[in-house]
């Protein structure tokens, strides 16, 4: 018991040092930059206890000659590698980081102040999406289409489907592939199936485009448009749902391509576990 009681005391003298010899660094940065030290106070760094050098570096050589050349630097005029390298010398054996090295941001030389806010504690996916949307100008536009995932409400996040820092997956994807992310809130569509649809069973972007769309459902086209991409129309119905047989005045307009779907029949488009025929075809 002494000795734990021991090995505590030494603990808790560390930490008082360590706090008192922080809070002696940020007092003499303060004098320049007064704003930054004080709310340094409040944020994660502070909090753990860092202090202005464990960033910038400089100390007393910094504070004899204030010039930018003696400091470590973050923002325009130093790479992007320098000052990941800085971020990383602490969160570089963040598991979240582990595929850095792979990874698209990464080669477009994204710095981690890109993203990150150091000098002040937003609050958690604050900066999502607009954060992301600075660079992703065309993701967006998508998101912000007729019909989208919920991303602009701030119901789901980028971060819900994408590791920013990498992954083993395309697009930086937090999953092996597109269908096992999407089945992690869509598990109604993963099956098994007795009838399966084979781009289902591939790949759900193959229909849907995960941002947005202008068709329902997050629909690459509207119906049946979508599906005579695949589906030869000459068999079935027999014509084409085009604007001729649609609005061209002839017997069969609007018999399949006027406020008709595809689906209308064919309602378990996804797979089917019905006998039979019926099943094959995905027939309600």
């Amino acid at each position: 018991m002494p000795r734990m009681f021991v090995r505590l005391s030494m603990l808790a003298a560390s930490a008082l040092l360590l706090f008192a010899g922080t809070a002696l660094a940020n007092e003499k940065c303060a004098t320049c930059h007064a704003d930054i030290a004080g709310k340094h106070k409040t944020t994660l760094h502070g909090k753990a206890g860092k202090d202005c050098l464990s960033c910038h570096g400089g100390g007393d050589a910094h504070i004899a000659n204030p010039s930018k050349s003696n400091i470590i630097r973050f923002g325009k005029g130093v790479s992007a590698k320098e000052q990941n390298a800085q971020c990383q010398s602490c969160h570089g054996k963040n598991q979240k980081l582990m595929f850095w090295d792979s990874s698209y941001h990464k080669k477009n030389d994204v710095t981690c102040v890109s993203c990150h806010t150091v000098h002040k504690n937003p609050k958690p996916y604050a900066k999502q999406p607009e954060s992301c949307f600075q660079c992703h100008k065309d993701i967006k536009s998508q998101a912000n289409k007729f019909s989208h995932h919920p991303i602009i409400e701030g119901k789901v996040s980028c971060s819900d489907c994408h590791n920013p820092h990498g992954s083993l997956g395309h697009g930086m994807l937090k999953a092996e592939n597109v269908n096992q992310l999407c089945y992690k809130c869509h598990a109604d569509k993963r099956g098994p199936y007795v009838w399966e649809h084979p781009p289902v069973e591939e790949d759900c972007t193959k229909c849907h485009g995960s941002h947005g769309t202008k068709a329902a459902k997050l629909l690459k086209e509207k119906q049946p448009q979508l599906c005579q991409s695949c589906h030869d129309w000459s068999r079935h119905p027999g014509t084409p749902y085009g604007g001729q047989a649609v609005f061209g005045g002839s017997a069969s307009a609007g018999r399949g391509g006027l406020a008709r779907g595809c689906t209308g029949c064919h309602g378990t488009i996804h797979g089917s576990n019905a006998p039979g025929s019926n099943g094959k075809r995905f027939i309600r």
